[in-house]
């Protein structure tokens, strides 16, 4: 196992890292090694611990660090280590057994410069008793070997990380549970919930590791990317109280998610709320006039003196569906000498904001360009990916990237680029059914295509770097591949809480009406005999144009019934998802469902645009991101044939033991997928049906002899041919 070190800030670099290298020569050493952290605000004047292992066999061991050779008051700081980290610990009933702590914690004085041989030293270790422990460089070993070790603290190992993590309030339900029955889908969720409440590894180099540029971090849906970002800004504002800190997202509703998330830790951490003067959660768009409305565009223009537009205007100026992308790089453009807002910008869900936006964070940044971007390239709703940091943060005038993540000889104890592999929220079944039909991987090809894929990663690798195994073939040309989750990166215990059949399934109807009365039954099933909550049921409809016509039916079905529910951004504020202060059930449109998740997601007309033309990988996508929200229990449902035709495709998913089985096209298969599911503008979506209507028309005409081969123009008949035989070659 050896140790993992999460490298935090530190006042002590020169004595931290002959920390980490001699702990690193210690062969038998296993755990979790944080340095500048945790945070110790409320508890102690000494503010942070300078380093901390938690430890299979040694529990826990917090460092006190000097940086020179004069270690006087060693004992002191070790009697505060002790007593703070010994109250923090000992409010956590899993590790407390016969009011006793069940973990050591173990401190020692780190002392790299100080010769341990030399008399004077060796007079200072003597002064002092036996309990306390002082080493050097060549001792520490020898120390550490001497500290006490036990077999069980392995057992308690899970548990003391996510108590110094302070994860465990994070993770778990808003409100007590009050499961009656140990074997509800509510017991079940409430012990879910404890088991997810510990960073892996990677987890926790996102959200204590900072470095001076850009950082980034890619994951997929449910690895934990909101909950990191959150984290990291708290831990940020609590390392550098005075720092200008800004969060900021597309999806309005995570505002409240963000805002409880860094209290919670703030709280939990250093007992304290953040200064929110400093910590600001700021909308993408936002609006003029400060305060609440404030959000990092209409923050740009007013400290650029740039034309501000909201949505209504630059709709009507710009007269796309890339309005806010067009107001952006305008700002951009009318900017003249950029003003330094923020020390510190960090961006969730990157994947829906344009890149114009993400150069804006960039530009607002004081000279350090503290600038922490989080995506997911396949929740894209727009279908459009991100483009490479050159293209979006650009050059200087040596032509030298102002961004680069593949920088020659970087250490990776600062990784400015994190894949988080791991997924929390989704069970395996349900990842591997939701990349599927994200996918496209098992639909069947339409006529004159080659292949049913929708859309397919640009680079092959990625499918590895998100936590997939090749269990046969290669990811190359024409080799049939088959791709499964690995038991690391799909914890199994996620599928353990119910058999397959019932984490995920697909209904399909033969009306709106019978697959409305089929959800409003099971919601009141989910609420009485399940023991779930109001706020563990979500209801989704993809298509966020017509999720307010589609899901009222079904509203008024679970009124009817007693059972009180809310069109989240509609019923409540722009900002809110969950209605907290009622019990109700939420209904949404996929894009206020970004970033929330819920223990029973009903995905409803699923069929929605499965037939369409163009813009497919984005319905796809919004499909994806629809049943991702759900982090145990998911319900597919539809209408008619198009929904049949994903039940299919469910079916090849379950009948191949949920894995990925394709033939990996080629590259002129890939660039054809790119160009038949592009997307399109309304208007270029109604040019393209207006033709598709008249070579319809025309082939009727052909076919009926209404009109004749040769009435049409030589050369225009040529030119269609020679296209239409082109294609059909590709």
């Amino acid at each position: 196992m050896a140790i993992n070190v999460v490298n935090g800030s530190t006042s002590k670099p020169v004595a931290t890292a002959a920390l980490v290298a001699a702990l690193r020569n210690l062969p038998d050493l296993e755990g979790q090694l944080y340095t500048g952290f945790p945070i110790l605000l409320a508890q102690s004047d000494l503010g942070f611990a300078d380093a901390l292992l938690v430890s299979p066999n040694h529990g826990v061991v917090v460092f006190d660090l000097v940086e020179g050779s004069d270690p006087e008051g060693y004992s002191t700081r070790q009697d505060e280590l002790q007593r703070v980290l010994l109250s923090r610990l000992l409010q956590h009933k899993g590790l407390v057994s016969k009011r006793r702590l069940v973990p050591n914690i173990s401190t020692l004085t780190f002392a790299p410069a100080l010769r341990l041989d030399s008399p004077a030293a060796s007079a200072d270790a003597s002064a002092v008793d036996d309990d306390y422990f002082l080493a050097d460089s060549a001792t520490l070993g020898a120390v550490m070997q001497s500290l006490p070790q036990s077999i069980e603290q392995t057992a308690y190992y899970p548990t003391v990380l996510s108590a110094i993590q302070n994860l465990t309030t994070l993770r778990k339900s808003r409100t007590p549970r009050a499961a009656a029955n140990p074997a509800s889908r509510g017991a079940k969720l409430a012990e879910l919930e404890l088991s997810i409440a510990t960073l892996d590894h990677l987890q926790s180099k996102a959200v204590i590791e900072t470095i001076e540029g850009v950082q980034r971090i890619r994951g997929l849906a449910g690895s934990g990317k909101t909950v990191v970002l959150a984290l990291k800004a708290a831990y940020l504002h609590a390392r550098n109280p005075d720092w200008k800190i800004a969060v900021t997202f597309n999806t309005r509703s995570l505002k409240d998610q963000f805002r409880r998330l860094i209290t919670s830790f703030s709280l939990d951490q250093s007992g304290e709320e953040p200064n929110w003067e400093n910590l600001r959660i700021l909308n993408a768009w936002g609006g003029l006039g400060g305060g609440e409305k404030s959000g990092i565009y209409s923050t740009f223009c007013e400290t650029n003196d740039a034309q501000y537009f909201n949505f209504g205007a630059a709709s009507q100026k710009f007269r796309s569906q890339y309005a806010f992308e067009d107001a952006c790089t305008l700002a951009l453009e009318e900017r003249k000498r950029p003003n330094a807002v923020f020390d510190v910008i960090l961006v969730d869900e990157a994947q829906d904001l344009p890149p114009a936006f993400l150069k804006m964070c960039f530009e607002m940044l004081q000279p350090s360009k503290r600038l922490v971007y989080a995506y997911d390239e396949l929740q894209s709703l727009n279908g459009r990916g991100l483009p490479s940091p050159t293209e979006i943060f650009g050059s200087d005038a040596q032509g030298r990237p102002h961004v680069d993540f593949e920088v020659a000889g970087a250490s990776d104890e600062t990784a400015r680029d994190i894949v988080l592999r791991q997924c929390y929220r989704n069970s395996r079944p349900v990842l591997v059914s939701a990349h599927a039909l994200g996918f496209g991987i098992y639909r069947k090809p339409p006529l004159g295509q080659s292949t049913g894929l929708v859309q397919l990663f640009d680079n092959p690798h990625l499918w590895t770097d998100i936590g997939y195994s090749i269990e046969s073939g290669q990811l190359r040309e024409n080799d049939d591949v088959v791709l499964a989750r690995t038991p690391e990166s799909s914890p199994p215990f996620l599928e353990r809480i119910s058999p397959l059949s019932d984490l995920i399934q697909f209904h399909s109807f033969e009306s709106q009406a019978a697959q409305d009365e089929w959800v409003a039954n099971e919601i009141q099933k989910n609420i009485g005999d399940d023991e779930l909550r109001y706020d563990d049921v979500v209801v989704i409809n993809p298509n966020g144009i017509t999720a307010r016509n589609n899901l009222s039916p079904l509203r008024a079905r679970l009124l009817a019934a007693g059972v009180p529910n809310h069109l989240a951004g509609v019923d409540t504020s722009a900002d809110v998802f969950f209605n907290r202060d009622n019990e109700s059930i939420t209904f949404t449109g996929i894009h206020r469902a970004k970033g929330n998740e819920a223990g029973m997601v009903y995905v409803v007309n699923a069929q929605e645009g499965m037939d369409a033309v163009a813009n497919l990988s984005a319905i796809r996508n919004r499909l994806f991101t629809a049943i991702t929200r759900s982090k145990a229990w998911v319900r597919v449902v539809g209408v008619g044939p198009l929904m049949d035709q994903l039940v299919a495709e469910y079916k090849h998913v379950e009948a191949n033991a949920f894995t990925l089985q394709f033939r990996y096209p080629t590259e002129p298969e890939r660039a054809k997928l790119n160009l038949l599911h592009r997307e399109l503008t309304p208007q270029q979506q109604a040019n393209v049906s207006r033709q598709r209507t008249s070579a319809m028309a025309l082939l009727d005409d052909l076919e009926k002899e209404r009109i004749y081969a040769d009435d049409l123009d030589p050369t225009v008949r040529g030119r269609l041919l020679e296209i239409l035989r082109d294609s059909a070659n590709e």
